[in-house]
């Protein structure tokens, strides 16, 4: 079989294997030989990249970053509807249908809680998909799309032009996942999967959504060139035999029945694998719903109900606070076991004591719990007829419960956070961090590993890793002699990595790469840096007071001390490594946007900066020098508006090779 011929194969093996995993819920192909095909397929790819196709398997993962969103005009508007709130206004829509048509049928079909978009195919291969925007005009997130593997990309038939439109989505599973995950890392939780979804779809970066494994159902069909239908049942039985995931429906004959499918939906809805945040009523016949049109907003013959949160009371039985892995102390009410929206909750966050004090939550109260976007529990309110006598307010501790240092609140005001360095709640953060490719760099020590030495009991601080002996890494589970030989090496040269990626490593507020590198030149060494004043330390460019102080508070923390005592006792160089490469670029700054082919943009930054330039993110009438690679957008052209000097990438490389002359 030749090249082609072969890669063909390939793809119809993997899309049809594809369809069968996430299309259908019936894998037909296991991962192992799924993905033995895929391996196959990519390297026959890289040989022949002349030969890729726009429904190859492997154009899911995500492309080159966008400077921004280009605007899509709806060729047919993608409008929103009319809600109502009880079954009366229900009854009363049926009643306006009946009175303005002969006969009509509803299709009753679950709202997913999503961002809604269309999906363009010509000829059958997905061209185009865009968000719905304001109904006429959208954003196209066309790359972002493809990384959605329920999303075909290539169709049975070859309809010269076809949209869907569709509710994209984060399933309930993939949501706690990633808001542990965010958590770990110390990021911002997503508040609930609609807003999850809609932050990982508008991501400039395909290659982030991929991660994110969004889902999408298609609820109606926009444009058939060449095909007619008689009802929206028949449209949807079309798109799901072109390979999409529809929206489940039923067709009904009256309100009453349509009223008691709304209730059945509403009671199912934990079974769903998405949020749902409503029910979709719409006229079934096609040609009966242009009869009735629309108005200037929405159509006349749909309407979404929406379903009040279920509220229930419950009494307070306790607050107890947890320390997460960034060190933020989080009150949750304990209360007794009440079922709501489906789920036996036991518990709800009080966020912060701002949050307590303006609710004025005591034990022993009476509180109304709700399910926040029907995902997590939260208080409504307290009912104080019902407070019992002796109730006191309840502030958080002054100190970690965990490992007693000082907590502090952020500059905000809003979270309590705690002070220790080695404070044990934080320490599989601290631990991740600290051996991360930008700290100290610890190849093969990733989470996974940092898990199970803290299970094991062997690592208690960052700096019992450089007294781990190969015998204890290679009792670990997948670890083995060989990998526990390599991991030693890789600790022990992760010694000598520098002040800068030490400071940056040992996680102080504020500190990050830039600084880290700031404040290494500054003092070139730890000592230095350890015996400088707040005062001395804001006078450094780019070191502000609440950094300052942040850094003075780090340093005079017995735990920090003790941490600190303890690497140094390692061999862990304190001092800032001498990596300048000259001052050619001193007091210059470059601006980098597009796709670079000879450097990743870290690696230009880190170039720029090793010369004593530095690397900005946005263009300004203080920029030296714009690096414009492929695709550049925005940036070049705010560059072109201020008369920046915009360099290409061999321009900026003859640069850099001048100087190595030079020197």
């Amino acid at each position: 079989m030749d090249y082609k011929s072969e890669m063909q194969t390939l793809r119809e093996q993997l899309n049809e294997a594809g369809y069968r995993y996430y299309v259908l819920d019936d894998p037909t192909m296991e991962d192992y030989e799924y993905d033995r095909l895929l391996r196959r397929l990519e390297e026959l790819e890289a040989a022949h990249p002349e030969e890729i196709t726009p429904d190859s398997p492997t154009q899911r993962v995500g492309g080159a970053a966008l400077e921004s969103f280009t605007q899509v005009e709806h060729p047919v508007p993608l409008e929103s509807l009319q809600d109502v709130f009880s079954p009366e206004e229900v009854e009363e829509f049926a009643q306006r249908m009946d009175e303005a048509l002969e006969t009509v049928e509803y299709s009753v079909e679950p709202k997913v809680d999503g961002l809604s978009v269309a999906l363009e195919y010509r000829d059958g291969v997905f061209v185009q998909g865009a968000t719905r925007g304001d109904g006429r005009v959208g954003e196209d997130v066309t790359e972002n799309l493809r990384t959605i593997k329920s999303i075909p990309m290539t169709l049975p038939d070859k309809l010269p032009r076809l949209i869907v439109r569709g509710e994209v989505f984060m399933p309930k599973n993939v949501f706690h996942k990633l808001n542990r995950q965010r958590e770990d890392n110390g990021e911002a939780l997503f508040a609930n999967p609609r807003n999850a979804a809609a932050g990982s779809l508008r991501q400039l970066d395909p290659k982030i959504c991929a991660k994110r494994l969004l889902d999408i159902r298609v609820f109606n069909l926009q444009l058939a060139e060449g095909r007619t239908f008689a009802t929206h049942g028949e449209t949807l039985d079309y798109i799901a035999s072109q390979g999409f995931q529809t929206i489940p429906h039923k067709v009904l004959e009256n309100a009453e029945d349509v009223n008691a499918e709304i209730v059945r939906l509403g009671e199912s809805r934990e079974e769903l694998p998405f949020d749902m945040d409503g029910a979709v009523v719409k006229v079934n016949s096609l040609s009966e719903r242009t009869a009735v049109g629309s108005t200037a907003k929405c159509p006349r013959w749909a309407i979404a109900y929406k379903y009040p949160p279920e509220q229930k009371p419950s009494k307070v039985l306790d607050i107890v606070v947890q320390v997460g892995r960034t060190g933020v102390l989080t009150p949750k009410v304990v209360v007794e076991p009440v079922r709501l929206a489906g789920t036996t909750v036991t518990n709800a966050t009080l966020h912060n004591q701002d949050f307590i004090d303006e609710k004025d939550i005591r034990i022993g109260d009476t509180v109304v719990l709700q399910k926040a976007g029907e995902i997590i529990p939260e208080v409504v309110e307290v009912l104080k007829d019902l407070r019992p006598e002796g109730t006191v307010p309840y502030h958080l501790p002054d100190i970690c419960p965990v490992c007693g240092a000082p907590v502090e609140r952020d500059e905000d005001g809003a979270a309590l956070r705690c002070t220790g360095a080695e404070c044990p709640a934080q320490l599989h953060r601290n631990l991740t961090h600290f051996a991360s490719r930008d700290a100290m760099d610890i190849d093969g020590m990733g989470p996974a590993v940092m898990r199970q030495l803290i299970d094991t009991g062997l690592v208690k601080t960052p700096a019992d890793l450089y007294f781990l002996s190969t015998e204890q890494l290679e009792n670990l589970e997948r670890m083995g002699k060989k990998s526990a030989q390599n991991a030693v090496k890789a600790i022990a040269a992760s010694k000598e990595r520098g002040l800068e990626r030490l400071l940056y490593a040992l996680g102080i507020r504020q500190v990050g790469q830039k600084a880290g590198k700031i404040l290494a030149a500054q003092f070139g060494s730890f000592d230095a840096l350890a015996q400088a004043s707040e005062e001395e330390l804001t006078a450094i460019d780019d070191v502000g007071g609440i950094t300052a102080a942040y850094i003075r508070e780090w340093m005079d923390s017995p735990q920090s001390q003790h941490l600190i005592g303890r690497l140094k006792e390692a061999g862990v160089s304190m001092e800032a490594a001498q990596q300048s490469a000259g001052e050619q670029f001193r007091g210059m700054t470059f601006v980098l946007t597009g796709a670079l082919e000879r450097f990743t943009r870290d690696e230009a930054a880190a170039l720029i900066e090793a010369r004593g330039g530095k690397a900005s993110g946005s263009v300004s009438k203080k920029t030296t020098y714009v690096v414009a690679g492929e695709n550049a957008g925005s940036k070049l052209r705010k560059a072109n508006e201020l008369g920046i000097p915009v360099l290409t990438e061999d321009e900026f490389a003859d640069m850099l090779a001048e100087q190595q002359e030079e020197k």
